[in-house]
């Protein structure tokens, strides 16, 4: 039998090409934020300002490692620790710090132990094994809803997981703040036992958030329609400088009766970005159905990569359990988060200063890492062209890259492209 390679097919509908097996791979689109970054570097401009990563950058703009950090790297490598393998689920107090400052030392999902945490590479990990998990277990419709719009990385996950995505009203361009109308609109069509995913604080990328009386009404119709609930915290303390105030709507909707799943990065709020620490809960029904659960998460992790990471959970978990430490970060992070609110008033302020008369309330009513600036496509472009300021095409920008040395250049360059 002679085959012609050259008429077969794979999967993707790429044909084989005689003598190559990759020559049917398409060029694949150019990451959207990593874009930004490329076009960043070749810029001359010695004003040029990057907006587009969402990094925490201190008032010089460089990149800033919390002493709290550098303070629990030293305990570590004081007691000479050796390099095995963790287990397949992680740093044990690391999970049970994690879960403990997500649902409050005072849960009684803590104290039921009715939940389990695993140790994860990062929020993107998490979201990955909670995709596969809900992929393979959860017995209703494979639709998650996520809000209109949301993380990017959202999509990819949960589409490669199997998952339908769908979308519910949540940003509304009108106000550049929470479409609450819209959004109980479309929940309440959304059908039975589907998955919804809300973000904790901190929504990404648009930094509006609803407030506790919103969350509240949120929670009833969600239960009403019987929907599991999908919390991504990847901000938690770096929000509002207030852990406790952070989690809030995680803890109320468990208060509820709601049994969640959630999603923890700790990337942002204690800088440890490279070391991927991050970790995936299940609120169960019970100690039995957790124990269940974990043996599931356990057979999900092991052919993807075994086991996580040990360094970052070993920092997190000092921190987090050696109470000077802790102390020290909960200042830190109330500081990173203070440096943010100041650069989004005195960017309101410069735009004000320059003669704008657009309200430009949003910025400052906005939370978190980002602000959905409401600039169009067209002004954003210009914006990059004229002032060598890069953000996404969506008028997204990181505020931790800007700083007191550059908000005026950058009110200016806002004022100029939306007079």
């Amino acid at each position: 039998v002679v085959l012609d390679y050259s008429m077969l097919k794979n999967r993707q509908g790429c044909s084989f090409v005689e003598g190559s097996w990759w020559g049917g791979v398409q060029m694949g689109p150019p990451d959207p934020i990593l874009g930004v970054s490329e076009a960043f570097k070749k810029d001359s401009n010695p004003k040029k300002m990057n907006l587009g990563v969402g990094a925490y950058r201190d008032d010089q703009g460089k990149p800033f490692v919390l002493s709290c950090v550098r303070k629990a790297e030293a305990l570590i490598s004081a007691k000479q620790m050796d390099k095995e393998y963790l287990g397949i689920t992680g740093l044990a107090d690391f999970n049970k710090s994690c879960a403990k400052l997500a649902l409050g030392a005072d849960s009684e999902v803590l104290k039921s132990g009715r939940n389990i945490t695993v140790q994860t590479i990062s929020g993107t990990g998490s979201l990955r094994i909670g995709a596969n998990f809900l992929s393979r277990f959860h017995g209703g419709p494979r639709d998650v809803y996520l809000p209109k719009p949301s993380w990017g990385n959202h999509t990819p996950i949960f589409k490669d997981a199997g998952m339908t995505l769908k979308a519910y009203r949540y940003y509304d361009p009108a106000t550049c703040g929470f479409d609450h109308s819209g959004a109980l609109e479309d929940i309440s069509k959304i059908p039975e036992q589907s998955v919804i995913m809300l973000h904790a604080c901190a929504h990404n990328p648009t930094g509006v958030d609803p407030r506790p009386e919103q969350w509240k009404e949120i929670s009833d119709l969600v239960k009403k329609r019987n929907l599991l609930v999908f919390f991504d915290m990847a901000y938690q303390g770096f929000a509002s400088g207030d852990i406790d105030k952070d989690a809030w709507a995680v803890r109320y909707f468990i208060e509820q009766g709601h049994n969640i799943v959630l999603s923890q990065s700790f990337a942002k709020n204690m800088g440890l970005y490279g070391e991927r620490v991050g970790g995936f809960t299940v609120v169960c029904n019970d100690a039995e159905e957790a124990k269940r659960v974990e043996s599931q998460l356990k057979i999900l992790i092991r052919p993807i990569y075994s086991n996580p990471p040990m360094n970052g959970a070993r920092i997190a978990s000092t921190i987090l359990n050696t109470p000077e430490l802790y102390s020290v970060w909960l200042g830190e992070v109330h500081g990173m988060a203070n440096r943010i609110i100041k650069m989004r008033e005195q960017l309101e302020a410069g735009l004000k200063k320059e003669g704008s008369t657009r309200d430009w309330q949003h910025v400052i009513d906005q939370i978190g890492m980002f602000c959905f600036t409401g600039l169009k496509p067209e002004q954003v472009e210009r914006l990059t062209k004229e002032f060598s300021v890069y953000m996404t095409k969506d008028g997204r920008i990181s505020m931790a890259g800007v700083t007191s040395g550059n908000v005026g250049y950058l009110a200016a360059g806002i004022h100029a492209v939306t007079k």
